[in-house]
């Protein structure tokens, strides 16, 4: 299945959470859009690996995105090198998607920029064409995707560019939602952490008015791009 975006985050919930309405946006208008997660969250304070499986195919299916799967990699300790690399590289030519999209380069979670950085370097390998891979024992052709843009996440980096998701932030909520062992419970017997506080949730909301606030809108997410962002006239600005 080829897809028009590819959307890579290290722990299950990481798109939802960064890019959720942006996601749900691009598929209301006609796009196909996957979710690559590179790891189980197994070390998340709340839960089990097993149990934000589950919770992840409800997200999934509250996105309506088209495919999703999980590379299985060790939460909190995987590396950016050529064994993980192809493992991205085979999901990349397999999908081969115009625009992909992934963790933040610079965050709370040291998971978030080493796969940000792990899956950038990936999709440049990915276009080299005596980069070997093969899945099923079928060779893989080259594909490198146009565009590798990061989202926003802990952090309140600077966006590159903004977009307007208004009309998309009640899916983008129930997605996250859908992890509910991971965020606010009132009634939950299990340790308190960062993001299991009523202020994180809420800021998903009120993080998402703040940039529609400034580009006029009422909601809006941010990413980074590697590339200058080119726009084809000025009437294409909003």
């Amino acid at each position: 299945m080829k897809l028009d975006i590819l959307a890579f985050g290290a722990h299950p919930d990481d798109v939802e959470l960064a890019c959720g309405a942006t996601i749900a946006k691009e598929i209301s208008m006609g796009k196909k859009v996957g979710i690559i997660n590179l790891t189980r969250g197994e070390l998340g304070t709340r839960g089990s690996a097993e149990l934000r499986d589950q919770e992840s195919i409800k997200a999934a299916n509250i996105l309506g995105v088209s495919v999703r799967e999980n590379l299985g990699f060790s939460d909190g300790f995987f590396v950016n090198n050529k064994e993980h690399q192809l493992e991205i590289v085979k999901m990349i030519r397999k999908y081969q998607p115009k625009i992909v999209l992934c963790n933040a380069v610079d965050d709370r979670h040291i998971d978030h920029p080493k796969g940000s950085k792990l899956v950038s370097d990936a999709c440049f390998l990915s276009g080299l064409l005596k980069v070997s891979t093969a899945i099923e024992g079928k060779l893989q052709e080259k594909w490198r995707p146009k565009q590798v843009y990061h989202y926003i996440q802990w952090k309140n980096s600077t966006p590159d560019f903004v977009i307007d998701v208004t009309g998309f932030m009640n899916v983008k909520v129930a997605a996250v939602k859908a992890y509910e062992s991971q965020f606010f419970n009132p009634n939950s017997a299990e340790p308190e952490t960062p993001i299991t506080s009523k202020n994180f949730i809420d800021s998903i909301e009120y993080r998402a008015n703040d940039l529609g606030r400034l580009i006029g809108v009422e909601h809006a997410e941010g990413f980074t791009s590697e590339r200058y962002v080119a726009i084809e006239n000025l009437d294409k600005l909003i």
